[in-house]
Parts: structure tokens; C-alpha cells; sequence
């Protein structure tokens, strides 16, 4: 049976020449492209710090407005457990001495629900996750390259903004609007700051800003704006040395590559394949408002996702210093 033009090429045919990192560090790395992030690069980083502005990154997890989360996830919920109600209800909160009283909660919520780093074995295909680790070993929860080792280790670095929105004149990029490496690098040209090897790259879209103002409707044709594919844009990440990609959208990518309908393509090309750390959902507003108004666009990224066990991805709130 001859397949349909419009059939979706297997990964693993549509990427069996791209390059690949695995084994570059070791038979047991786990942490991929981070180990590019040496001594040297984070003191390098530090002489950027001259202003002492701090932003941070991390969207606000239980939003009054709602959390934009990948379809079929739900967001967070914030339940509370003890609060000044527990005494005013005939005692019900413990007693301690001296007579303290204290508020306590928890939360249910997808580990990737927020402003979250990717494990590099979070994805995969052909039966391998990153660096040829078998896929069976995430059965359970992930065995090898959980985002353990990348929260113990942690990422500092130089990182430049790339605000694609104000590049191309929008307030927001449009529902499967693409970019691809040229776009990126005409984009931090025109800003002044041209990318670097071994920058950590922050790309802002805005396009979350959509969710806000659509609701339900945001997820109606669901395809994020964000780079496409290409052999050339693959290469150019390895040539790079790009150790983390930092994006304000909720997957980092086009949600569906226009030009061969598969999904997510450059998860498996970079994060599977490379060992670029991913970063998602992150907020830019501040930042990227800040980097308008004082041209510097280059500025010290610290961050370190929450250590747990296992996980295929954790929250983080990175912190950038200018």
C-alpha cells in the first residue's frame, strides 16, 4: 500500500541524519547540552550584572485569570488545609504551647503545569530517550535523565532575549506562526546583542497573553506560534553549543510543522537528540518591557527546577540578573 502524501513522516525516518549528542559526555550523562554551562561561562555571565535588576520568570500557579496548560492537563488547585476557621470552628485546629495558630495548605498539580524545565527523558521516539537510554527505564517514573540531575546541578548562564513579538511589530505572534534560526539571529542583530555560542536563548511570543483574553476559545485549533524544523536549524543549535531553550510559550515549538505535519519535531531533534534543555511557559512581560527600554539584551540566568525524584519535569521560577 503506498502511503499518502500527506501522511506524517515517522520520526525516526524524518530525523535519521540529524546530529546527535549521545555518548558525547559519557555513557551516563543526563543532564546533555548543560554541560556546556561550565566555570567559565558563568563568570562570564556575572560581568554582565551592572544594574542589579532581578526579574523573575515563573508564571503565577492559581492565576484569578487561569493557567494556560498543554491540552488534556488541568491547572493547579490550591486547597486549604488549616486556617484561623479551624479555631473559630470549636477548636478544631491542633493546640500547641504557648498557643500558636497557623495557616497550611497543599497543592494538586501537574509537575509540568507551570513554568516547568523538561527532563531529557521526557520525550522520546524508537524506543530511546536521550543519550540511547532504553524507554522502558521511564516505566514507574523516569529511571534515567529525570530532571534530578538537572535540579541538582543547576543552570547559570549567559542568556539573551530574542523578543520575536516586537521584531516583527506585533503584541503577540500568531496561532502556528513560525520563526526558524535566521529569523533568530536577524532578531538579536536588530536588538544589538548577537547570540553568542553557548547562550541560553529566552524567546518571547507573547502569545500566551492570548489565553487571557480567549478563555476557552484559546484552545479551539490548538498550534503554538515558535520555531519550525530544519535540518539547517538543528545544525545550527548543535554548531551553537545552545545549552537551554527558554520560551514563553506552553511547548517551546510550532505545536504542527506546516511543512511535514508531525508534531513537537523539535523536542525529539533537540532535546532527545542534542540534549538542549527545554523551558516552558515562562513570563517575559517585565523583562522584555525592561530590555526595550535600556537596550541590553544579554543578562545573568540563574535557575534550578524543583528536585524530585523520578519526575519528567518539575516547576522552576528562573531568575535573570541585569
Amino acid at each position: 500500500m503506498t502511503e499518502s502524501p500527506t501522511t506524517p513522516p515517522a520520526l525516526g525516518d524524518l530525523l535519521k541524519d540529524s546530529p546527535t549528542n549521545w555518548g558525547k559526555w559519557g555513557d551516563d550523562d543526563e543532564v546533555g547540552a548543560l554541560n556546556y554551562l561550565g566555570p567559565e561561562q558563568v563568570l562570564a555571565a556575572v560581568q554582565l550584572v551592572s544594574s542589579g535588576k532581578v526579574f523573575t520568570l515563573q508564571r503565577l500557579i492559581g492565576d484569578p485569570k487561569g493557567d494556560p496548560v498543554w491540552p488534556g492537563r488541568t491547572p493547579a488547585v490550591r486547597t486549604q488545609v488549616l486556617d484561623e476557621g479551624d479555631w473559630d470552628e470549636g477548636g478544631k485546629g491542633p493546640s500547641y504551647p504557648g498557643g500558636l495558630h497557623y495557616a497550611d495548605d497543599k497543592i494538586d498539580a501537574y509537575l509540568q503545569g507551570s513554568t516547568q524545565y523538561d527532563a531529557l527523558g521526557h520525550l522520546w521516539y524508537d524506543g530511546k530517550i536521550w543519550n540511547g537510554y532504553d524507554a522502558r527505564t521511564t516505566i514507574g517514573g523516569l529511571q534515567k535523565a529525570s530532571v534530578q540531575p538537572i535540579a541538582e546541578r543547576g543552570i547559570v548562564g549567559r542568556a539573551v532575549l530574542l523578543d520575536m513579538a516586537r521584531f516583527r511589530g506585533k503584541n503577540t505572534l500568531d496561532k502556528g506562526e513560525t520563526f526558524t534560526h535566521e529569523d533568530l539571529v536577524a532578531c538579536a542583530e536588530a536588538q544589538g546583542t548577537p547570540i553568542q555560542k553557548r547562550d541560553i536563548l529566552v524567546v518571547r511570543t507573547n502569545f500566551l497573553a492570548l489565553f487571557h483574553e480567549q478563555g476557552d476559545a484559546f484552545y479551539e485549533g490548538f498550534n503554538e506560534p515558535g520555531l519550525v524544523y530544519s535540518p539547517e536549524l538543528v545544525q545550527w543549535f548543535a554548531d551553537m553549543e545552545i545549552p537551554n531553550l527558554v520560551t514563553d510559550t506552553i511547548a517551546n515549538e510550532v505545536t504542527m510543522d506546516p511543512n511535514n505535519g508531525v508534531a513537537l519535531v523539535l523536542h525529539s531533534a533537540l532535546m532527545r537528540n542534542l540534549g538542549v534543555t527545554l523551558t516552558e511557559i515562562a513570563d517575559l512581560e517585565q523583562l522584555a518591557a525592561d530590555c526595550a527600554e535600556d537596550g541590553r539584551y544579554a543578562f545573568l540566568y540563574v535557575a534550578a527546577p524543583l528536585k524530585v525524584a523520578k519526575a519528567a519535569g518539575t516547576p522552576v521560577n528562573p531568575v535573570v540578573i541585569k
